[in-house]
């Protein structure tokens, strides 16, 4: 808020003028020579962050103790200066001070702040040398050393030579294991801590909350909320916030809710982030929309991630207009020159559809600095909306000017390999990663797999799945996609229960490829089953994509009927790919009367996607309903909506060669036309009555495969 912000300037400015009175009068009256009395300027110096002065009254005290070193060293740390607190420390040992906790505990705090463990480790001998092991201000913050840098084991071990542990050593070791995110040995440290009759604080219930993280740990949020209510800590800013995120991620809004409204006259900006961001992991944009309203109404000024966070809901085509005037807003209040506001909105432009790319690119050459994840954007960009050569030009850009590779660079770059179906160069990049050090890395094992799964090399995909931990879903999610698409359903269904069994986390992206699966093998009624369970199962409700699978399983055993029960019993209003789905069905089985019905919906969502005009035109054409297909056509030109020619590509000799239908542009055009016509006479004569016409007719199918919308749908 912009009061409290003034209000603060002005207490400090008072509160250096004040330092600066009772130096004068010290020096005046000859009382510096006190050192009591310098100790207690020399704090207050340190306190305004003031170090140049501080440090030159502490070059003048004639006789300094341990507690005017103390102060210089804690000032330096403060202001994140380690390397000048540590030269302090060394000049103490010179002068013969010795050392106190308090000492060890400053410098130990900058060394925690720092993740500098080499240097925590020397001061840990140190501490061992001069006895203060056991010292608590000492311990506590050498514990909380090791359990920032993530040494927790080595933190307990010092955690136990404490005599005896204060709320600060409980709070430093249950916020290690909290980070690590082992959650039974945080919890378990909760039980002894009330077990010993250390009373809880705001410090040791924040980082456990950060643990309830799933919809199984919802019953256990609500016990942690009833202990926080009886501490009386229900209205401490850090706990609120705490509680409600932990909400949210267990999948309870509602109380997310009533905690932020009980909260009220406690609110601080990080409040509101944290319902604001509920209520986007929700889905809940309008609400946050309403939210970002609200806080600036009631003084709150939005900070970065207050954008970052209600950019990202203007993703959707009905909030482009809400990300169009939050963007003049960002340039009207001059923030569009930082750096995550400009990735956000270049994330907003890339997400929101397709066209959209020329706008995160004139962004993207706007930016005077760009980090790694400027870079990134728009490379994924380029790869999820098919512009794969200038993905690959982009990569190597980035390589040339070192930028660092990131494994989500490598990830997309790995699958516009995939798309291009260029085997030797995604070999290529596979072997840069290996260098990279991202061998083990999921993203990056995800996109080898899907590589060598669509090159047809399974084989491969499954040794990349099987360098990887394997204990998160992406991995997983990706191999069982491989299979389905390389026709090997069954052993895709053996993957889903392996995972299962071995209690790697499901996600929505798991029951896609599990769909799939089932599709490609005709197990309609395990598919049906899959979907049924979803959500009393597993707790994951289905989503369009998963009734878009669904919708393709029974359009394959050619049970339409049973397909449009399911799209009219949807919970959701249905889009435009389950559309196509079972128009693509009804071209398969010939149904001309329901396609029909199909495509008005269609043509009434998207007026300018071709792939409806042809899916229906072919259809048309293979029952030689001749004048349908010509007004079909002609209202086609009508609109303005043109065909867009379908591709095809070999790579030779790690040359990539492109063609689309009646290509005449490759160098060697005519003798391709010419095996392509002994090939279409010796298929001819082969076989005579199996209904090629409609084979042949597919050879020019501009759509992509129902298959790949799917995929592209679950961000795989």
């Amino acid at each position: 808020m912009r009061r409290p912000l003034n209000s603060l300037i002005q207490s400090s400015a008072y509160a250096f003028y004040k330092v600066l009175t009772t130096h004068c009068h010290a020096l005046k009256l000859g009382t510096l020579a006190d050192v009591y009395t310098a100790n207690k300027i020399l704090n207050a110096y340190r306190r305004c962050k003031e170090l140049h002065i501080a440090r030159k009254l502490f070059d003048e005290i004639p006789h300094r103790d341990t507690v005017s070193w103390n102060t210089m060293i804690a000032g330096f740390v403060n202001c994140g200066n380690l390397e000048t607190a540590c030269k302090i420390l060394k000049n103490m040992r010179r002068c013969d001070f010795d050392f106190d906790g308090y000492s060890f505990g400053s410098l130990l705090k900058g060394v925690a702040s720092a993740y500098r463990l080499e240097v925590g480790q020397q001061l840990h001998s140190m501490v061992i040398k001069m006895g203060y092991e056991e010292n608590v201000y000492a311990g506590s913050a050498l514990l909380d050393m090791y359990a920032k840098c993530e040494k927790v084991e080595d933190a307990y071990t010092v955690f136990e030579y404490l005599p005896e542990p204060n709320s600060v050593s409980w709070n430093a070791l249950i916020a290690g294991f909290s980070k690590v995110g082992d959650r039974s040995t945080a919890f378990w440290l909760l039980h002894c801590m009330e077990k010993e009759g250390v009373r809880a604080e705001d410090g040791t219930f924040a980082p456990l909350l950060t643990l309830l993280d799933d919809i199984e740990f919802y019953k256990l949020t609500i016990q942690i909320h009833g202990k926080i209510v009886k501490h009386g800590l229900a209205f401490d800013n850090t706990v609120c916030n705490a509680m409600i995120t932990a909400y949210s991620e267990c999948g309870s809004i509602r109380d997310a809710r009533k905690v932020f409204d009980g909260a009220v006259g406690m609110r601080d900006l990080v409040t509101w982030n944290s319902m604001l961001a509920a209520y986007l992991v929700h889905e809940e944009e309008e609400l946050g929309f309403q939210l970002f309203l609200d806080m600036q109404r009631l003084g709150f000024e939005p900070d970065i991630y207050t954008y970052t966070s209600i950019l990202s809901a203007c993703f959707e085509k009905a909030h482009k207009s809400h990300g169009q005037s939050l963007h003049a807003v960002v340039i009207k209040r001059g923030l569009e020159y930082l750096v995550p506001i400009s990735n956000a909105l270049i994330a907003m432009y890339l997400k929101s559809n397709n066209t959209s790319m020329r706008e995160a690119l004139k962004l993207f050459e706007s930016m005077e600095l760009k980090d790694r994840v400027s870079w990134n954007s728009i490379l994924t960009g380029f790869s999820q909306i098919g512009l794969n050569e200038d993905a690959l030009k982009l990569f190597g850009q980035m390589r040339s000017l070192m930028v660092e590779i990131d494994h989500y660079a490598f990830s997309a770059v790995l699958r516009s390999c995939a798309d291009l179906a260029t085997l030797q160069l995604g070999r290529q990049v596979h072997v840069l990663a290996i260098k990279s050090g991202f061998k083990t890395n999921d993203f990056v094992a995800s996109a080898l797999i899907f590589l060598y799964s669509k090159c047809g090399i399974i084989e491969n995909a499954r040794k990349s799945f099987e360098e990887t931990p394997n204990d998160s879903s992406i991995a997983w999610n990706s191999l069982i996609f491989g299979y389905a698409q390389n026709g090997q359903g069954s052993i895709a269904l053996d993957l889903f229960f392996l995972m299962r069994d071995r209690k790697v986390r499901l996600d929505h992206i798991t029951f896609v490829a599990v769909l799939t699966a089932c599709s490609h093998i005709g197990l309609v009624e395990e598919g049906l089953n899959f979907l049924k369970s979803m959500e009393s199962d597993y707790g994951i409700p289905p989503r369009m994509e998963h009734y878009a699978c669904a919708v393709d399983l029974l359009g394959r055993a050619r049970r339409l009927g049973e397909a449009r029960t399911l799209i009219e019993s949807m919970p959701f209003k249905p889009d435009a790919m389950v559309w196509k789905t079972l128009l693509g069905a009804c071209r398969v089985c010939g149904d001309i009367e329901l396609a029909t019905q199909v495509a008005s919906h269609l043509l009434e969502l998207e007026p300018e996607e071709h792939c409806t005009y042809v899916l229906l035109s072919h259809l048309y054409g293979h029952l030689r309903r001749w004048d349908e297909k010509a007004n079909l056509t002609r209202l086609m030109r009508e609109r303005g909506v043109k065909k867009v020619p379908g591709w095809s590509w070999i790579e030779i000799k790690n040359q990539v060669h492109a063609f689309n239908a009646e290509d005449q542009s490759h160098p060697l055009c005519k003798e391709i036309y010419q095996m392509l016509g002994e090939l279409m006479e010796e298929i001819t004569w082969l076989d005579t009555d199996t209904g090629l016409d409609i084979l042949i007719s597919d050879f020019d199918e501009p759509c992509e495969s129902y298959d790949a919308k799917l995929l592209s749908a679950g961000n795989f």
